[in-house]
């Protein structure tokens, strides 16, 4: 690529992040401006939030150089069941030494990500200032179209061939897309701690009022020599909103409820934290492309967190506009051919989540013993259980 395209990246969040690191490397000539609202010196490395990301995310993360391997948890085996009574024993295991890789993905808090990315930009900045610009503490309040470009408005107006938007947020905050649906379901997010858990083990619940999933986390370091340390997982429960029946339980009946709904094999659940709800929906983009202006990531679309893919989706929606762009000489042509090449993933993953998310609201007799026997056939059926690993690990290829 020889065409030295100013482009505006909005938001320093991962998806951003790794869209602009990715884009200062393959993209030579290209004038990078990174804009955030949030201020530099915020301590962002504390963000306790939790991010499950796939394989391909990993070893993506990895090139650019910011995957901060010791801060991570590697799942190497997933456990996806239906709680009994419906057709009990009904599962799929899915476990990377079958698959011949390492690791089917990974668990770890947002600041310990988003804290290598940044450095690495800032870093690569230095290295170029002329090139890569950061506007940190620098909120865009709006994106004009041009005939060749976008005016980007951040206090001043200022023109862009491109602007790259992954500034997404979570449902409830973010404006109406084209593609919507309120779920009606809310998430309960935090963690739990376990004894007897098998590191590495990840496990995937479908109850009758929602998933529920467990990721595990990387173990905090031991207090004294010899002491057992309690495993630590991070929990998602979804369940509905209108009857919501986490809402009003203390924490011990909490316990008492999500030992109930677990295997045995996920351990013995000791503690829980303080759960914080989110709203769940559906809202997307109909395209990733509007003129000169690119969304990506929860900009583009937001999920169901049922498959754990909302992040990984907006990586691969990064790494592959930069692919597109690298051999580039028109850009408009290139932006079409970037919608094109994201599609089946995209609305892949998004049918795929939409489906699960509805299936709960169902009240079909035998909605649930279908969904067991979907499961044991999936695991019975080598082939079709390797397609699912690897759509997981690295999407629609």
């Amino acid at each position: 690529m020889k065409t030295a395209w100013q482009v505006a990246v909005v938001g320093a969040g991962p998806v951003g992040l790794a869209l602009a690191l990715h884009a200062a490397r393959l993209l030579p000539h290209a004038q990078i401006t990174l804009f955030d609202a949030r201020p530099l010196d915020r301590d962002v490395a504390a963000d306790p939030r939790t991010l499950a990301l796939s394989l391909g995310s990993v070893q993506f993360l990895q090139r650019l150089g910011a995957w901060p391997a010791a801060a991570a948890q590697p799942i190497t085996e997933v456990q996806i069941s239906q709680q009994p009574p419906s057709l009990a024993g009904a599962e799929v295991r899915l476990l990377a030494r079958e698959l011949g890789v390492p690791q089917l993905g990974a668990v770890l808090a947002y600041g310990s990500l988003v804290a290598p990315l940044q450095q690495a930009w800032l870093d690569a900045a230095a290295r170029e200032p002329a090139r890569l610009r950061t506007r940190f503490g620098t909120p865009v309040a709006g994106l004009k179209p041009l005939a060749d470009g976008v005016e980007v408005d951040a206090g001043i107006a200022e023109r862009y061939d491109l602007a790259v938007v992954a500034e997404g947020g979570v449902f409830t905050d973010q404006v109406r897309k084209r593609v919507h649906s309120d779920y009606g379901q809310t998430a309960w997010v935090g963690s739990v701690t376990l004894e007897g858990a098998t590191p590495g083990r990840a496990f995937e619940r479908f109850t009758p009022h929602g998933p529920a999933a467990l990721l595990p986390l990387p173990p905090l370091p031991q207090t004294s020599a010899g002491a057992a340390v309690a495993a630590r997982s991070a929990l998602v429960w979804c369940v509905p909103t209108r009857d919501d029946p986490v809402r009003d339980l203390d924490d011990a009946q909490r316990l008492a409820v999500l030992s109930s709904i677990f295997p045995a094999a996920a351990g013995h659940l000791v503690g829980v934290s303080p759960l914080k709800p989110f709203a769940l929906g559906l809202n997307a983009e109909r395209t990733l492309v509007d003129g000169r202006t690119v969304r990506i990531g929860n900009a583009a679309q937001t999920l169901h967190p049922v498959a754990g893919q909302g992040l990984n989706l907006g990586l691969r929606d990064a790494h592959e506009l930069v692919a597109v762009l690298r051999w580039a000489d028109d850009l408009d042509v290139a932006l079409r051919r970037a919608e094109w090449a994201r599609a089946a993933d995209r609305w892949t993953m998004i049918a795929a989540t939409d489906f699960l998310a509805r299936s709960f609201t169902w009240t079909l007799p035998g909605a649930a013993w279908a969904r067991g026997m979907g499961l044991s056939a999936l695991q019975a059926t080598a082939p079709a259980k390797a397609w699912l690993a690897r759509r997981m690990m690295f999407g629609a290829r």
